[in-house]
C-alpha cells in the first residue's frame, strides 16, 4: 500500500543544535497539543539512550490514553533528525506499520528553515483509508506546534 506523506516548512528562532537540545529533553514533548481530534503528547521519556543517540528509544503516552515508541534513526543536529515511530497502541496498530518523521535543517537569517515531513506506512486500504484524515490534522498540528516553537 502507498505510503502517506505530509510535509510543511517553516522558521524557527533558534539554531538547529538548539532545536535538537530541546528536541532531547522529553518534558517538553508535551507541547505538542495536537489539533481537533488528534491527540497532544501527555508525557514522553527515554527508555533506551544511546550515547551517538541513533537507536534511542522513546516512550510516548498521549492525552487520549494511546502510546508508541519512538526510535532515532538519524542524529544530524546541522542537518536532519529522524525518528521511526512504532509500537502503536490499538486502534492505531491495526491501521499502520509505521511512521516516519524527518526535520531537516538550513540554515537561516537569525534562525533555522525547517522541513517537517512524516511519512506513514499504513496496513492495507483500511489503513490507508483510516490514516488518510489522521494525516490531515497531523499536517495542521504540525504546522502549529513550529508556529508555538517559532
Amino acid at each position: 500500500m502507498k505510503p502517506i506523506e505530509i510535509k510543511i516548512t517553516g522558521r524557527i528562532d533558534k539554531s538547529s543544535s538548539e532545536i535538537c537540545a530541546e528536541f532531547l529533553d522529553t518534558t517538553r514533548w508535551s507541547e505538542f497539543k495536537g489539533y481537533a481530534m488528534l491527540p497532544g503528547i501527555k508525557q514522553a521519556q527515554f527508555t533506551v539512550r544511546t550515547p551517538e543517540l541513533i537507536g534511542s528509544k522513546i516512550s510516548v503516552q498521549n492525552m487520549d490514553g494511546s502510546s508508541h515508541v519512538e526510535e532515532i534513526i538519524e542524529w544530524d543536529t546541522a542537518r536532519q533528525i529522524a525518528m521511526r515511530f512504532q509500537e502503536f497502541s490499538p486502534p492505531l496498530r491495526h491501521f499502520a506499520t509505521h511512521f516516519i518523521e524527518v526535520w531537516e535543517f538550513r540554515p537561516f537569517a537569525n534562525g533555522t528553515m525547517v522541513t517537517r515531513r512524516m511519512t506513514m506506512y499504513p496496513k492495507g486500504v483500511m489503513g490507508w483509508l483510516i490514516l488518510l484524515p489522521i494525516s490531515k490534522l497531523m499536517r495542521k498540528a504540525f504546522a502549529k506546534h513550529l508556529a508555538d516553537m517559532s
